[in-house]
């Protein structure tokens, strides 16, 4: 997908969400939108932002998707519970995930809207990116995001968090989200910058070399 967007700090959430409006649906009716990046790389507060943007697009976040057992063996239930529905214009339901007591909850309503994001670690998967419209990646290096992410939870999540990190290693050596990312999100002192990203303009099945760009997003 070529993507000839580049948009200034104060205009870049509005100016990205005039530009998926533009674009066409990648899921059935749905414009999906994928935003990934390390965990503490600031992927949640920027696709709040960005669906204010777009007058409320609902939001499916991985965190709810994933499980203590499955940190990123989700792919299945993803596609069965959220995409298959959307795929057919229909609302999904799916059933989030609670970290603390450690049992998925009641089904949740995910709305065949003309924009959805999906935010969170994976989301730029290989399963899940024939089902995008666009994939944003949040610039930040890995070690940089972990450490937000740990200042952020607290001594109360570092057992999470040493266990995390590998299994986050291991699932982007596998299967990289960075090389395919349509645009790239930095975070800067006045907002966002939002730059052309590695994918360019080659094909789909295109095999380039992950690595991290300077500091972004929170």
């Amino acid at each position: 997908m070529n993507v000839p967007f580049r948009s200034a700090p104060g205009s870049a959430v509005r100016d990205l969400a005039s530009h998926i409006r533009g674009l066409p649906p990648s899921c059935g009716p749905v414009r999906l939108v994928g935003v990934d990046g390390h965990a503490g790389s600031g992927k949640t507060t920027f696709a709040g932002r960005l669906a204010t943007a777009l007058d409320g697009a609902p939001v499916l976040r991985l965190d709810d998707i994933a499980s203590h057992d499955e940190l990123f063996d989700w792919t299945g239930r993803l596609l069965d519970q959220v995409i298959e529905p959307l795929r057919h214009g229909r609302t999904a339901r799916y059933a989030p995930y609670d970290w603390r007591a450690r049992r998925f909850g009641p089904p949740r309503p995910l709305p065949a809207a003309p924009v959805a994001l999906v935010e969170g670690v994976g989301a730029g998967r290989r399963d899940l990116r024939p089902h995008l419209a666009l994939l944003l990646w949040m610039e930040r290096p890995d070690e940089e995001a972990w450490a937000r992410g740990r200042a952020r939870d607290g001594e109360e999540q570092r057992e999470f968090w040493n266990g995390w990190i590998p299994a986050e290693r291991r699932h982007f050596a596998d299967d990289p989200s960075r090389p395919y990312a349509d645009l790239l999100v930095r975070e800067v002192e006045k907002g966002y910058h939002v730059l052309p990203g590695p994918a360019g303009s080659t094909g789909p099945d295109r095999n380039l070399t992950q690595g991290d760009g300077p500091p972004a997003v929170c």
